[in-house]
């Protein structure tokens, strides 16, 4: 993977683990804060793209359906994943879908896209999905609980609605040369008409989270969109196959949060778990 690429997903992943502990925080709230959060990313992003590169085709139907598309996959991921954290713990719900996603997401690449990384590659590739794997287990091994782990099932779920929406809009943005930044900001701002209906009769909550919560807000609306802008980007010089797996350096920093800050259980094994991360992370690299 070159150098620059492989600073973009690290990067994308920084501003990935530091908006998902902010939306864990208010995730409770369902969709008035998803609607805050397509709202914010818009308006923050829109007035980036005429400096860089605008649509970046002329295509506009081409356009529209790369973002229409990635839109419902979008609207679906968030909601999966907020459920998600209503019914697990931080670190169960995030990792387990971080593993699924990237582990889905270069099957499909390799039979569908036609990617080849190397031996090395896939080692680390390998390393990666068992440490977050790992680190989503955690949980299991520790409470002693009977039944089905929803927050279990509700990542898996995420990580294959993860895998859906990489794969098409690595796709759209390849084949139709589009901009990374209009291509996020199109998407989230074709987001807001679902969470419109979705909150329908919740406004005045809307209204309420906005003034209480207008900081953790305008934080998402930064970081989301950044988070994937950065990803995008990397994958239009580097395989998905190596990109989706990388970004998950992102569960070492949500883990390590979840072990120091939220106190959750076995925190030894949440950090063993990240240096297997870790170590795929540094044969990707090389």
């Amino acid at each position: 993977m070159s150098p620059l690429a492989f600073v973009l997903v690290l990067g994308a992943a920084v501003a990935h683990a530091a908006w998902n502990v902010i939306a864990h925080g208010i995730s409770r709230a369902g969709s008035p804060f998803l609607w805050w959060g397509a709202v914010a990313s818009t308006a923050v992003w829109i007035g980036a793209v005429p400096f860089t590169g605008g649509l970046g085709t002329s295509d506009l139907a081409s356009f529209a359906l790369g973002v229409g598309v990635s839109a419902v996959l979008h609207v679906v991921y968030m909601a999966v994943l907020q459920r998600g954290y209503r019914e697990g713990s931080l670190s169960t719900v995030y990792a387990t879908a971080r593993g699924t996603g990237p582990f889905l997401s270069v099957i499909v690449a390799v039979l569908l896209l036609g990617e080849r990384p190397s031996g090395i590659a896939l080692v680390g590739v390998a390393a990666v999905i068992v440490g977050v794997v790992a680190v989503g287990l955690v949980d299991r091994g520790s409470g002693g609980g009977r039944g089905v782990d929803l927050g279990l099932v509700f990542g898996l779920l995420t990580g294959v609605a993860i895998a859906v929406y990489t794969i098409w809009d690595t796709h759209a943005v390849r084949t139709w040369s589009l901009s990374p930044v209009a291509f996020m900001v199109g998407t989230t701002l074709l987001q807001v008409p679902f969470y419109s209906i979705a909150v329908r009769r919740r406004w005045p909550a809307v209204w309420a989270l906005g003034r209480a919560q207008w900081r953790r807000i305008l934080a998402f609306g930064v970081l989301s969109p950044l988070s994937y802008i950065l990803v995008l980007s990397a994958i239009q010089i580097a395989p998905v196959a190596l990109v989706a797996p990388l970004r998950e350096v992102s569960v070492v920093l949500v883990s390590l949060f979840g072990a120091v800050v939220l106190r959750e259980s076995r925190p030894g094994w949440r950090v063993g778990a990240s240096l297997i991360v870790l170590t795929g992370i540094v044969l990707l690299a090389l």
